[in-house]
């Protein structure tokens, strides 16, 4: 009698061996079934490169479907249309697999995946066993996820390695782990391209209803590349593309008979990134009236929020510094002789989303304002306060 329950296990494994086997086997016609498969990764900018790509492959006569899963996860159709992920659960990799059989039945000629899983053995996964992509992208390799990727650089480098493709292309916007990139690379028989952002112009960058960095321009442009498009109806087809939710966007502002200028970089909310950005917005944007951070921290991330300040005061500089949280005042009496003469208020996270609205409504004529750190939650509820105030005309 005992080994009733051994039997009744063992064929249960059994039966769930031949039924993964199975899932498997269909996974696999439906990747057979996309005869272009982009699979984009990296520390910054995958949402942006993702729908750049699909833009650029979609204006080229490729019936393209892509799925970003930035700022808010969306699935984009063969004419560019957004459809929201209505998530029932936690979100997934698992999710991936689901909609490459979604779109292997929709006849597509390219899918665009963006990579959705930060830890390294789940990347390696999303690659290897999911999309098999024939062309992967890594945008770039910032000092980001250290906890699940690092705790170094080179760490989070190897980590985003993981998804390089076999015997395929590996497309890249990274200029420091170069010597990474080519040995992962190499092991895995894949050619690799790295991509120059000073081949796309200002007047091509002006041409965009947003602000796109060059280097998601060049990534991207490099695929269409390796996919058959030409350079200009590529760029034509990115010129018309609808702008993830995280997308650096620049808003002029009327506030109190003043005009503010406005710039949302919280979506890139590591110090490196934040920086590089910082520099790309105050060359084409210069601040007559002076320039002024706004920082939305979180409560759980207290190193981050260190590292911020560290990096506002330290390299940025500002005239102004408005920090919307909670036990700031040690990191800013500490860093503050690097900055002495930036005027720093600070909001409490439990106090009214309008006091940072009042702080900004106070700042001189044509200031640059630069917004940095957590959009999630209250940083989309700030955004769409101070959206009000858009200039139209």
């Amino acid at each position: 009698m005992a080994t009733i329950p051994l039997i009744v296990l063992g064929a249960l494994a059994f039966a769930l061996c031949i039924a993964g086997i199975l899932e498997f086997q269909y996974h696999l016609r439906s990747l057979d079934a996309i005869p272009l498969r982009i699979h984009v990764n990296g520390t910054r900018g995958k949402s942006s490169v993702t729908r750049l790509v699909a833009a650029g492959l979609r204006e080229g006569g490729l019936r393209t479907f892509a799925k970003t899963t930035g700022t808010a996860p969306r699935v984009i159709d063969s004419e560019g249309k957004d459809r929201i992920i209505h998530r029932l659960r936690l979100p997934s990799i698992g999710e991936q697999v689901r909609l490459l059989s979604y779109f292997a039945s929709e006849r597509p000629q390219a899918v665009v995946m963006e990579c959705m899983a930060v830890q390294p053995q789940y990347q390696w996964i999303a690659e290897h066993q999911m999309v098999r992509s024939h062309i992967g992208v890594i945008t770039n390799v910032r000092p980001d996820h250290l906890d699940e990727m690092g705790p170094t650089e080179d760490d989070v480098a190897y980590s985003l390695c993981n998804t390089i493709p076999v015997d395929a292309i590996l497309i890249t916007g990274e200029d420091q782990k170069k010597d990474i990139l080519k040995e992962v690379a190499s092991s895995n028989r894949s050619d690799l391209i790295f991509s120059d952002d000073q081949s796309v112009t200002n007047d091509e960058l002006d041409q965009f209803t947003y602000m796109e960095h060059p280097s998601n321009v060049a990534v991207a442009l490099d695929v269409c590349k390796e996919a058959g498009i030409s350079r200009d109806i590529a760029l034509a087809g990115m010129h018309k593309v609808q702008p993830d939710l995280g997308a650096l966007v620049a808003w002029n502002l009327d506030m109190k008979e003043k005009r503010l200028q406005f710039i949302n970089g919280m979506a890139a909310n590591d110090p490196v990134s934040t920086l590089q950005i910082w520099k790309f917005v105050i060359d084409r944007y210069p601040a007559v009236g002076g320039t002024c951070v706004f920082f939305n921290s979180r409560e759980d991330r207290p190193l981050r929020t260190r590292q911020m300040v560290e990096l506002t005061l330290e390299e940025i500089k500002p005239d102004h510094f408005i920090i919307r949280g909670d036990k700031v005042t040690s990191a800013i009496k500490g860093l503050s002789h690097h900055s002495p003469k930036t005027d720093v208020k600070v909001v409490g996270l439990d106090e009214p989303l309008n006091e940072v609205v009042d702080l900004l409504e106070k700042l001189p004529n044509d200031t640059l304002i630069y917004a940095i750190g957590n959009q999630v939650g209250a940083g989309q509820d700030i955004l769409q306060l101070i959206s009000e105030y858009k200039h139209h005309g």
